[in-house]
């Protein structure tokens, strides 16, 4: 997630965004209070990008402090003028990302208000925004939204495994899945691999000293991949350092 106004604003806000010609779709992902960031930041990346997307769901206090994420689930109306600014003044595909809400009312009234606003898709976590990663995700809400939406529909929350996919899939009907820490845990999460293959580490090295990846982010997503690959932890910690080490000589 961006954070749209500190991207519209200033040069320095947007070097949180790169990408390159081979990475294709792109979705770009903003966190925003109003139409006027939203839809400005979308015109700066119309040239770079596939799509658009508004977080509707991150649950962090600071984010609700901010008035952005899982804080719009309960402003609808807002929700809808920032998806009719970006579908009046953008060529780009528009979607939201939100949660369940505390009751099935708030959920339908936002499902309701972006599509009429113009939105192309809808991602939807089954939890509401009060609920930890260890409650289960609510399939029925899913379905619910699946069952009434004119637009496609991606489903959210609890997706570890193929199996977990499977299962989301075959209850709700969504038009696809979406997975954020099982992803990040192993990539190959898609193919059935049950933990993060070695090939698929040595690739995403390759990749990033081809692409220049920020040392921060490298570090970050290797700790998530060894998560479950290294049983001892003392020998995960060493085998980042090394491989962050000669990362940092290497770019």
């Amino acid at each position: 997630m961006i954070l749209a106004d500190a991207f519209r604003r200033s040069e320095f806000g947007r070097e949180d965004f790169t990408t390159n010609p081979s990475d294709i779709p792109v979705v770009a992902q903003f966190g925003a209070q109003n139409f006027k960031d939203f839809c400005e930041s979308a015109m700066l990346l119309e040239k770079y990008v596939d799509g658009i997307d508004l977080n509707c769901g991150c649950p962090q206090k600071w984010a609700i402090k901010e008035e952005i994420g899982s804080y719009l689930m309960e402003h609808p109306q807002k929700v809808a003028e920032m998806v009719n600014a970006v579908k009046r003044n953008t060529n780009l595909c528009c979607s939201i990302k939100i949660r369940k809400c505390e009751t099935e009312k708030g959920t339908i009234e936002m499902l309701k208000r972006a599509e009429a606003a113009g939105v192309d898709f809808i991602t939807i976590h089954g939890r509401t925004r009060r609920q930890s990663n260890r409650q289960p995700v609510d399939l029925d809400t899913i379905k619910l939204v699946k069952d009434l939406a004119s637009v496609p529909v991606i489903a959210n929350g609890g997706i570890f495994t193929l199996d977990d996919a499977k299962k989301v899939y075959d209850i709700t009907k969504v038009n696809g899945v979406m997975s954020a820490r099982g992803l990040l845990r192993n990539p190959a999460l898609f193919t059935g691999c049950e933990s993060t293959p070695i090939e698929c580490i040595e690739r995403y090295v390759n990749l990033a000293l081809k692409y220049g990846t920020p040392h921060f982010i490298f570090h970050h997503h290797l700790m998530y991949m060894f998560e479950g690959v290294m049983e001892n932890s003392g020998m995960h910690v060493i085998i980042i350092f090394f491989a962050c080490t000669l990362y940092s000589c290497l770019i």
